[in-house]
């Protein structure tokens, strides 16, 4: 049965955030390790929920005491839910100003249930580092937005949460790609800023209907630039040649090798690792798209891919669970998944699709509305010889 327009973008967008919110959920406990130890860890891939990997998770890195795991989300879904906050209050385009008018006020201000702190907390108390600094930089240092991600560590922390950018640009990858870079204006700069941009395009090429894998990673590609088109490039050709992602995960990382700043030990970054950088790229959204294409756009097996893949395994799979969603809809999310997730976070991650859908068809008539006024003076000028 064909779903009427108003039911399909709601399960488009709603597939985007619920897939990347079980995706980042299911990532959460490899975060950091490599695929030999998740392996060791678990008996074997990981094929859905799992408890934490460090069984002491409590005390065992005093610097990041989250309980990942056992179906909870993390700080990915937390700053994708609080964007949605922000277009809900501002219903329009957003720019690096509404994030220091409306995002920041919601870290440092709005208590939330926190699953990884198993309590209610301020975002604050949750972010990494590369998120606080938006407090500190926006709200103590009175930078101008536009410029406030000058000089933050370069890494995925302004991609992890652009989804909603990419469904309230549905169809117009350009759109999102120019929104997403001035939002992360506030957040990041070089390549980090830049994938930011390129994923929120990815997105909304995957909210077009009749969109596939192929003119997704076309969509990414033709809008990257530098290092993070490279990447893409030589990754999604590695990804090309995989069968199955469960013996090509090694083929995926000594593509994007060259690109990644991090190094070998995810724990221990090398000591140029973050900086800015005309030819390098984040390792996250270039292997989001490789496992993308290495699962042939299905849901269960990207995310799969990018959780057994390890390293920054959360954020990877937030954003292949975001594209593979945005092309299938919720109905290509695993129910099962979705109920496990949101019973384990205490979140209903389904609740967030259904706001960003109406927010998108707002600003889409608010689109309409200004083009018609370009349009009339347009024709005004057309009318006079």
């Amino acid at each position: 049965m064909t779903l009427p327009l108003k039911d399909a973008l709601e399960a488009k967008a709603t597939g985007a955030l619920a897939g990347a919110a079980v995706g980042d959920a299911l990532g959460g406990a490899a975060e950091g390790n490599t695929p030999e130890a998740i392996q060791q860890r678990y008996g074997g891939f990981i094929e859905g929920i799992v408890p934490p990997f460090l069984e002491d998770w409590r005390n065992a890195r005093p610097i990041a005491p989250y309980h990942k795991g056992d179906g909870h989300i993390t700080d990915d879904t937390l700053m994708t839910s609080a964007l949605v906050d922000v277009y809900d209050t501002v219903r329009d385009h957003l720019d690096a100003h509404a994030v220091a008018e409306h995002l920041v006020p919601l870290l440092i201000g709005d208590k939330r249930w926190i699953p990884e702190l198993e309590s209610e907390a301020l975002l604050l108390h949750r972010i990494f580092l590369a998120e606080k600094w938006l407090v500190a930089r926006l709200h103590y240092g009175h930078v101008d937005p536009r410029e406030a991600g000058v000089g933050n560590i370069v890494n995925c922390g302004a991609t992890m949460y652009v989804a909603p950018i990419g469904i309230v640009n549905a169809g117009s990858p350009e759109a999102a790609y120019a929104e997403a870079i001035d939002v992360a204006g506030a957040h990041q700069s070089s390549y980090g800023r830049e994938a930011a941009g390129v994923f929120a395009a990815a997105v909304a090429e995957a909210m077009r209907p009749g969109a596939d894998v192929d003119s997704v990673v076309q969509a990414a590609l033709g809008l990257a630039k530098d290092g993070t088109r490279t990447a893409i490039e030589a990754v999604a050709e590695a990804a090309s040649r995989v069968d199955d992602w469960r013996t090509g995960l090694a083929d995926l990382r000594r593509a994007v090798e060259p690109f990644d700043t991090v190094g070998p030990n995810y724990r221990a970054p090398a000591m140029d690792a973050r900086i800015p950088s005309r030819t390098k790229s984040i390792e996250e959204l270039p292997i989001a798209l490789g496992v993308v294409i290495a699962a042939r756009g299905e849901y269960r097996e990207a995310v799969l891919a990018a959780v057994n893949y390890g390293r920054d395994s959360d954020s990877i799979a937030v954003m292949a669970g975001s594209i593979t969603g945005a092309l299938g809809g919720l109905d290509a999310v695993p129910q099962e998944w979705v109920a496990d997730v949101s019973e384990g976070s205490r979140i209903d991650v389904t609740a967030t699709g259904p706001v960003i859908a109406a927010v998108a068809r707002d600003v889409w008539a608010a689109d309409a509305a200004r083009a018609a006024r370009t349009a009339e003076a347009r024709d005004a000028y057309a009318g006079a010889r």
